[in-house]
């Protein structure tokens, strides 16, 4: 897991390592080990790295990493877990190869299949790769989005990095804020991909090649596609081999792996797994909270006995999160209302000396965690009931975007719009309806611009569930829970894996039809791993949340007492808040940059 950096240009300046060594520098936590900074011969490509050693502990897996030839050089953030098959593959090709790690196997698989590559690579990634011989830069991005690769074209040039701050600090990128992006972050509570806090900015979208030759050309390569099919008795057995063998690609590494450990199922059943491949000697990780009802630790804490784990607990409560939050609006490169909890257990990770760690993020969004899986529906049901939007459904919108609760404000937006699971998702998983955001966005990017609009993505799909399913795997996991778990991750110098988001586990997931796969309670994904303790099978599902709501009534009231209200936008709850104070935070951050 690594930082990476790069300018590519046709016409050369003759800075573009001294800008490429500010991105460097900005990207040092993700990579505290080593660093590294190459230029071609020509100074059309330039590329920086810093390293975060798991594979390949030697000086031999510094980046950037040429052929021997000199015709290809790669920059690489990421892990392949099916690396060591495709290296031996390309062995009986007649490849030499001069380290263990898995960037010279995507060195090499590119310079043998060209883009095709990335159709066999099983992992997470982020990577570009120059050609010399043809001036040309290949840039990829892994299928569910795990690793980010920003970028910002201008002219016959284009710069790229890991994260958006570290990309500003090569001097070329306009600081000017995007307003639609921030409508859709006050909308969903964080930025939608390809869009980012700064107009001139984008992030490669997932499943995504980009090739430059002074031109950019984006091309999808891989998506979900859920089959229209029959259920089937085998289909636990199929979702226990795919976890079983992702499991184990997971724990590939030269490094310690660990785990975080909640009370629920999805880690649970990630620790099974791994005593059923015979991982031995597994350390386990979890966050407890103080006098909070939602407390797993105890839940954890047995699970971990269960299957003899070495198991470490970091308790917080209300003042020791406070001086968790100044850090983690340190470390933060795009606002999110989330984060803060894989901050926290990422660090106190870090501090027991672990570099690796698996995470149950995608379960939910695979097996049918969320209670969107229904209620999604259920108010697209409603909307068309309601038949079409007239005058009556704007009265009544006009009515609900009055009330005093924020839930009400944002179901005004279903009656003003064409029903759609899209639309009835947005306002499920919704901050500020519509209104309020089209205000804040005013207030916070200064544009006359009064068009703004939410991100809908209605396919195909076979049932309404998978439907939703598909949303919160592009839209929730990947622009929230994925950005947050890397950027809070590497802040602390840890890797974050997440076993469930394998294209070998979707893929077979993707082939049972969803009445099967998404039954209440996650029960396809409980039939598919045995040996989990009752109390944790049958306990009720509880997403792992810090008891803001009691905290900002107390010792965090000060820090969000400026927050009640924004212009004529309430801010009644935690989450409002949060939205805006990070926004700010960020907004004020992007200012400090273009005055320096």
């Amino acid at each position: 897991m690594c930082g990476i950096a790069g300018i590519l240009t046709r016409e050369v300046h003759g800075d573009e390592a001294r800008r490429a060594e500010s991105m460097q520098r900005a990207l040092r936590h993700r990579g505290p080990d080593d660093q590294g900074l190459w230029q071609s011969p020509t100074q059309h490509a330039t590329f920086a790295h810093t390293r975060l050693s798991v594979l390949d502990l030697t000086s031999a897996g510094r980046q950037p990493l040429s052929t021997a030839d000199g015709r290809y050089t790669i920059t690489f953030n990421g892990e392949i877990y099916n690396f060591a098959e495709l290296r031996r593959n390309l062995q009986g090709r007649g490849v030499a190869f001069r380290t263990r790690t898995d960037t010279e196997v995507i060195l090499h698989a590119y310079a043998a299949f060209g883009d095709a590559c990335v159709r066999q690579l099983r992992g997470m990634f982020a990577f570009a790769i120059w050609d010399e011989r043809e001036r040309t830069c290949f840039l990829a991005r892994d299928p569910f989005g795990i690793k980010p690769l920003y970028y910002y074209a201008h002219g016959q040039r284009l710069s790229f990095a890991s994260e958006v701050r570290a990309l500003t600090k090569s001097g070329e990128v306009p600081l000017d804020p995007d307003p639609q992006a921030i409508y859709e972050y006050l909308r969903a509570g964080s930025f939608q991909d390809p869009r980012t806090l700064l107009r001139a900015v984008r992030n490669l979208d997932a499943g995504h090649v980009m090739m430059w030759d002074g031109d950019v050309r984006r091309s999808r390569y891989w998506e979900i596609a859920f089959a229209d099919t029959e259920a089937s008795a085998s289909a636990a057995v199929i979702t226990h081999e795919a976890l079983s063998d992702s499991v184990r690609h997971h724990f590939v590494s030269d490094v310690p792996v660990g785990m975080f450990l909640s009370g629920g199922i999805d880690s649970t059943c990630l620790v099974t797994l791994a005593a059923e491949a015979g991982i031995d000697k597994l350390r386990t990780f979890t966050l407890s909270v103080d006098a909070s009802a939602d407390d797993e630790g105890g839940r954890a804490r047995s699970t971990a006995e269960h299957f003899g784990a070495c198991h470490e607990e970091c308790r917080v409560d209300a003042a020791a999160s406070r001086q968790l939050f100044t850090a983690y609006l340190s470390a933060m490169d795009q606002p999110s209302i989330d984060g803060l909890n894989t901050f926290a257990v990422s660090r106190f990770a870090a501090e027991h000396g672990m570099k690796v760690m698996l995470s149950g993020i995608g379960a939910d969004e695979l097996f049918g965690g969320y209670p969107s899986f229904s209620d999604v529906p259920r108010l697209t049901r409603w909307r068309r009931w309601l038949g079409e939007a007239g005058r009556m459904h704007a009265a009544a919108a006009r009515c609900l975007a009055t009330s005093a609760d924020p839930r009400y404000r944002r179901l005004a937006d279903l009656l003003v719009q064409p029903p759609s699971l899209s639309a009835s998702y947005g306002v499920y998983r919704g901050i500020f309806s519509q209104g309020e955001a089209r205000e804040l966005v005013q207030r916070y990017a200064a544009t006359t611009d009064q068009h703004f609009e939410d991100v809908l993505i209605d396919g195909a799909d076979p049932t309404p569930a998978d439907t939703v399913s598909r949303l919160e795997l592009s839209r929730y996991a990947r622009n929230q829970l994925l950005r947050d778990a890397d950027v809070m991750s590497m802040a602390c110098g840890v890797e974050l894996r997440t076993p469930y988001l394998d294209t070998v586990v979707v893929d077979a997931a993707s082939r049972i039809p969803a009445a099967q796969r998404l039954r209440y309670g996650k029960k396809m994904l409980v039939e598919s791993v045995a040996g989990i303790p009752d109390g944790i099978i049958h306990r009720r599902k509880r997403c792992f949340q810090f008891p803001f709501e009691r905290w900002l009534d107390g010792e965090w009231r000060r820090t969000f007492a400026a927050l009640e209200h924004v212009g004529s936008v309430p801010t009644t709850t935690w989450y409002r808040k949060w939205c805006v104070l990070v926004l700010e935070h960020s907004l004020r951050s992007v200012a400090k940059c273009e005055q320096t």
